[in-house]
């Protein structure tokens, strides 16, 4: 898991202007509204239905959270999020600009392309991290983007200020680290491999 002490900045962007990322503020845990989804709306896979909720707050370049989604989530997914038993929220915390810009970028994207970009950005992350506005502008023409869409995109002020709203909420709620864990509720830390899912919800689906 990342700490959050010190402000990130991996490069410098007129688009980000005002916007840059500040360290993450201690504040008390008070977990009321936990479960309400931010203004732009929750991104979930899995039916609202399930007995249990698995809350995600990760950052795009993050190495913790790109070892978890790569190693781990893909048994969660088959295990859990298809078979109905658990609702697994996603939810943006960028710990650095180049990690805003490429949520910002999923954001702006079709609803049903939000998960296909995560995937991406994790399972590519030490390549579109070493130059990220020229690695991301590649993910996105991928996606379907031009190159006017993107650069619109990367302006869009009121997509940065809903992510970096996600953020400052889950700062409410203790969220000092990513990737950060909540099961229905509860935090949840520790190692993240799919055995320390099971012994976690197992017990929550009886």
């Amino acid at each position: 898991m990342i700490k959050l002490n010190k402000r990130h900045v991996l490069f410098g962007s007129a688009a980000l202007a005002g916007l840059a990322l500040g360290g993450a503020s201690a504040f008390g845990q008070n977990l009321a509204g936990l479960n309400d989804p931010p203004a732009f709306g929750e991104m979930t896979l899995g039916p609202d239905t399930a007995k249990v909720t698995v809350i995600e707050y990760a950052s795009a370049t993050c190495p913790h959270c790109a070892a978890f989604h790569n190693e781990t989530f893909e048994a969660l997914k088959k295990e859990y999020i298809d078979t109905g038993k658990i609702k697994f929220v996603f939810r943006e915390f960028p710990h650095q600009d180049a990690a805003l810009a490429a949520f910002m970028l999923a954001r702006c994207a079709p609803k049903e392309k939000y998960f296909p970009l995560i995937d991406v950005f994790f399972a590519t992350q030490p390549e579109w991290t070493q130059n990220p506005l020229e690695g991301l502008n590649k993910i996105a023409q991928q996606a379907g983007f031009t190159k006017e869409s993107f650069d619109a995109c990367m302006k869009n002020e009121t997509v940065a200020k809903d992510i970096l709203a996600v953020r400052s909420k889950a700062e409410g709620f203790g969220v000092t680290g990513i990737p950060t864990f909540f099961v229905n509720g509860e935090r949840f830390e520790g190692e993240t491999t799919i055995e320390a899912f099971r012994a976690k919800i197992d017990p929550l689906l009886t």
